[in-house]
């Protein structure tokens, strides 16, 4: 029966490789493995259980509808072009200065494609009219993106949270400094490669080309409205404690409600976007991690679970390095970092302690590990969008992202290694 599960499995990770539908191919080989050992019926029992899994569920589907609220009303537009605007008055931070933004505005909007279509419109075409190479200047946005770690609304903290029974923040908080560190290599790195190909800025390469934030009328209250749920979080929570505290879904009600007043904007249109952001939330990535449950339920029935974690056992080395390459390389390959995180997450993460770990750092080392190898994938949506955007291929991309994400990997692992 194992022997029949890894072959379930790695035919599972092949589909996702060759980018079937992530959720359909999770499901089907969770019913399988299950099916062998004759209860399906369990596998399907996970489904329905993870269906209404109120911690999630809350958390996720409210911050995407925030997110939808912010674009709607533009108030996402006004924090990219006021940073964009911060960055040109100073050229020869262009490169890393491009990172930290797009890593920023990553925390507050944590989906990776959305994240790289706001931002790259207004700072890709910006970076190329100083000089940068367009690869480059797609680069920068694209490594930016690992900041959705830090995001309560990423679906891998609350997953991890509920997994510790802690609160989100405390999972966050705990991976601050690796997420921190993970940012500085890729941003270092990527300033390196500028300079050994000469892709920096260039008065040479310098166009007439100039972004929306030239002509962009920045409204400073506005451009603050996105990241207002945020300070609330961090302020109400258990380290900080300057105020009550207040849970995910408060603080992303309240920022939808902030956006409708600083726009004055039409609100039903306000309140039928922040509904569509929760409803296409729950089909995308709640339905990601429903169909993920059905799969570790699978492995658990047959036996797999069981003898990965008798393996682990052996060494804590190699649990480790199984939270971290895992995730990494099949993101590389499947260009979504969700699906090996929480097939992971899920599966091995709630045994922690059994190989000598917590369970938020082995959780956290499989989140940051597959957004690392998320943003070195040519494959990857958001590559895919950042490539458009500045008019090369994808691949160009992944070569100038590649080295920071394998040093960022490597100091990510060294931490976690020493905490």
């Amino acid at each position: 029966m194992i022997w029949i599960g890894i072959l379930i499995v790695v035919l599972t990770f092949l589909a996702i490789i060759k980018r079937y539908e992530t959720r359909l191919v999770l499901f089907i080989a969770g019913v399988a493995m299950a099916l062998a050992v004759g209860k399906p019926l369990v596998a399907i029992d996970a489904f329905a259980k993870t269906m209404v899994s109120g911690g999630l569920v809350t958390t996720i589907c409210t911050v995407m509808g925030f997110s939808y609220v912010m674009k709607l009303t533009g108030c996402d537009s006004h924090l990219v072009n006021l940073l964009t605007s911060l960055l040109k008055k100073a050229d020869f931070i262009l490169i890393p200065g491009a990172v930290i933004i797009t890593w920023v505005i990553n925390v507050a909007l944590p989906s990776t494609a959305g994240c790289a279509a706001a931002v790259g419109a207004v700072l890709i075409p910006t970076l190329i009219g100083s000089g940068v190479h367009p690869a480059m200047a797609a680069a920068c946005v694209m490594s930016g993106t690992i900041g959705s770690v830090m995001s309560p609304g990423l679906a891998h903290n609350p997953f991890v949270a509920k997994l510790a029974n802690v609160d989100v923040m405390t999972v966050i908080a705990g991976h601050t400094i690796p997420a921190l560190i993970s940012l500085a290599v890729a941003a270092t790195m990527l300033t390196i490669v500028s300079h050994l190909q000469k892709e920096g800025a260039s008065a040479e390469r310098s166009t007439e080309m100039f972004s929306n934030a030239e002509f962009f009328q920045i409204n400073v209250i506005k451009a603050l409205v996105p990241i207002i749920p945020l300070i609330l979080l961090v302020l109400g929570s258990k380290m900080v404690d300057l105020i009550s505290e207040v849970t995910v879904p408060q603080a992303m009600i309240i920022g939808a409600m902030l956006g409708f007043v600083v726009t004055l904007g039409n609100a039903q249109e306000i309140s039928k976007s922040f509904f569509k952001g929760m409803g296409d939330s729950y089909g995308q990535i709640m339905g990601i991690i429903i169909a993920a449950a059905v799969f570790t339920q699978g492995m658990d029935i047959i036996g797999l679970t069981g003898a990965l974690i008798e393996k682990m056992k052996e060494s804590q080395d190699v649990a480790r390095y199984a939270a971290s390459i895992g995730p990494f390389f099949l993101a590389v390959l499947s260009g979504s970092g969700d699906a090996a995180a929480l097939a992971f997450n899920g599966a091995v993460t709630p045994h922690a302690a059994q190989f000598g770990f917590k369970i938020t750092d082995m959780g956290s080392l499989a989140t940051i590990s597959g957004a690392l190898g998320r943003t070195m994938s040519p494959v990857a949506g958001g590559a895919i969008v950042c490539a458009t955007i500045a008019g090369v291929n994808p691949m160009e991309i992944a070569k100038r992202t590649a080295p920071g994400m394998f040093c960022a990997l490597v100091a990510v692992l060294i931490v976690f290694s020493i905490k």
